[in-house]
């Protein structure tokens, strides 16, 4: 798998359970990369490549721009 963009920011969430919801994903990746520093800008094209999909596509997004596990 390839390294992500913010290697730093790590996101571990049971994609089984009620955090599994593509809004609770979404919200914890943005807030996690705003506290390790990640810039406006840069929070504003990931929330855009992020929601220009699926489901499928917003995890792929995740994958691509922070360490991500799903446990």
């Amino acid at each position: 798998m390839k390294t992500p963009k913010y290697p730093e920011v790590r996101v571990e969430i049971d994609l089984s359970g009620p955090q599994g919801n593509a809004f609770y994903i979404l919200g914890i990746v943005k807030k996690k990369m705003a506290q390790n520093g990640v810039s406006v800008a840069e929070l504003a094209e990931f929330h855009k490549q992020a929601t220009s999909g699926d489901y499928d596509n917003l995890l792929e997004v995740v994958h691509s721009w922070v360490d991500f596990q799903e446990v």
